[in-house]
């Protein structure tokens, strides 16, 4: 079979989508498509027409004509198989999708002389363009320069800020934002100013510097404010529902994209009500396998200290752990370490300087921890997945197995399908399910996991597919319980008299828990 175009074109031959397959030009293609409907009489069963140099094999569709034009060697009995795939391929892709589904299928080695099946068609489709990641890289490097311009900025406005209320408070110098600084992937260090550690006549500033990965901490306002001035961009959003309206029209099912209610991301945290107010956070990166065992295990845990008033930082925290030697903590450079190894109390090394006041975020990190292990019994949720092909259906049965230790919220386990028709059929379950067409996952959703039902199972069967395209599996939950069972157990002032009335937050929650 060789293929010299595949083309829609209009009754009076303009070409609406054309690809070519041979070094050939415009000019002559063009042609060739004009030439075609005078080709074609009326009232004709034919579908294929010759000339002296080409044959036009073609299908009506409406008021367009889908056309194959071949040189007249080519197998016919093939090029109608390839005419009946590409009108298939229609109903599902958009014009823009037409064009590649053009090339893949006709592509081979070199003039377009290979037939492949419609799941190969689709397989080489979803395949990954190196152009395509290249120019996301690109536009993902302006990105982040645009944000650490902002985050420049913002620091500039800061330090001015810092300046001006050193002169205004007798030289006290307020903390820098923390904004990404309590994350689990930073470190922070105090810079000093001046002789003595911490500067002439001013409070320690914490700086954030890097730890063991890229800081994952909350972005600043003007980093995920969406841009002023450009109002709704209604015009791509509209064709797209009119030519789902149109699919809708022609029977095609559509399966509505609905925002699950129950999301991966951190819920934000109320405002500080209390004077001292701390922040246990933890954070997972796990990766089971589905044969079983785990790949890593990975836990990174803060302690974050925000405090309202000047005059409540005059203080010192004492901790209590649980005591598991596989955690190995690490304080703040600017803290007492003697003190901690002693007696778990984090205090400044100078006690006559107060803790800063008025941070963003969860405030400032003092102590940080990490524990990694390859003790599977650790894990707090493990998940099974039993896919099964049986004729042209795959069934796919699906158990998750927690801990004891933990009572999980928000758990969300999320299952990559190939692109569907319809969604899933789902015949069992415990708990909630979703599916989201646009990403083509099935978003399977517990809202708590606790001793009433630490184990659970669901099932539902697609379409035959490669059981390895449902995987990596996706898991986020959140816990009030975490591993280091780190507690607050008093608030120490080091000027005497009464502590402040403090408050304490525990979170844990996933980063990247997978099963590969």
């Amino acid at each position: 079979m060789v293929v010299l175009a595949a083309s829609i074109i209009s009754k009076s031959g303009k070409a609406l989508v054309s690809r070519q397959f041979v070094d050939m030009s415009r000019i002559r293609i063009e042609g060739y498509l004009a030439a075609f409907p005078k080709l074609v009489g009326t009232g004709k069963q034919h579908t294929y027409v010759e000339t002296e140099n080409v044959r036009y094999v073609y299908q009506p569709i409406e008021s367009l004509f889908l056309l194959l034009v071949t040189n007249k060697q080519s197998n016919i009995l093939e090029d109608l198989d390839t005419l009946r795939l590409l009108s298939r391929l229609m109903k599902r892709a958009l014009a823009s999708q037409l064009l590649r589904y053009f090339l893949h299928l006709m592509k081979s080695s070199h003039l377009g002389t290979k037939k492949m099946s419609q799941l190969q068609v689709k397989q080489y489709c979803e395949m990954e363009s190196h152009e395509e990641k290249l120019h996301k890289l690109v536009l993902q490097s302006k990105i982040n320069e645009t944000k650490e311009a902002m985050i420049r900025k913002a620091s500039e406005i800061d330090k001015s800020k810092i300046e001006k209320n050193r002169g205004e408070k007798g030289g006290f110098m307020s903390l820098q934002s923390m904004g990404s600084g309590t994350g689990f992937g930073s470190e922070t260090s105090i810079s000093s100013t001046g002789g003595g550690g911490f500067g002439s006549g001013s409070g320690p500033v914490f700086e954030v510097e890097s730890f063991s990965s890229k800081s994952k901490g909350r972005p600043t306002a003007s980093a995920s404010a969406p841009p002023k001035g450009l109002g709704m961009q209604l015009g791509k959003t509209q064709k797209t529902n009119q030519f789902l309206e149109s699919l809708k029209a022609e029977g095609e099912v559509i399966v509505e994209d609905v925002r699950p209610s129950i999301g991966h991301s951190k819920a934000a945290a109320p405002p500080p009500s209390d004077p001292v107010t701390l922040t246990v956070e933890e954070k997972l990166n796990v990766t089971l396998k589905q044969d079983g065992g785990i790949g890593n295990f990975d836990l990174q845990g803060s302690l974050s200290l925000q405090i309202l008033n000047q005059d409540d930082g005059f203080i010192q925290v004492q901790i209590e752990t649980s005591g598991n030697p596989g955690i190995l903590f690490k304080t703040h450079p600017n803290i007492n370490k003697e003190l901690f190894s002693g007696e778990n109390i984090l205090g400044l090394k100078d006690p006559n300087r107060p803790f800063p006041t008025g941070q963003a975020g969860d405030g400032i990190s003092l102590l940080k921890w990490r524990m990694q292990s390859a003790n599977e019994s650790l894990v707090p949720l493990s998940i099974n997945c039993w896919p099964s092909v049986s004729g042209n259906e795959t069934y796919v049965n699906l158990e998750y197995e927690a801990s004891s230790v933990f009572d999980l919220q928000n758990v969300v386990i999320s299952i990559p399908l190939p692109a569907l028709r319809e969604a899933p059929r789902v015949q069992q379950i415990d708990g909630e399910w979703r599916y989201d067409s646009r990403k083509s996952v099935l978003e399977w959703s517990i809202v708590l996991i606790d001793n009433s039902n630490r184990s659970g199972s669901m099932e539902f069967v697609i379409p035959a597919v490669d059981t390895s395209e449902l995987f990596p599996i996706s898991v986020g939950f959140t816990s009030t319980s975490t591993f280091s069972n780190l507690k607050v157990a008093n608030i120490l002032p080091v000027r005497g008299g009464n502590p402040p009335k403090f408050s304490q937050r525990t979170l844990l929650s996933t980063e990247n828990y997978q099963v590969v």
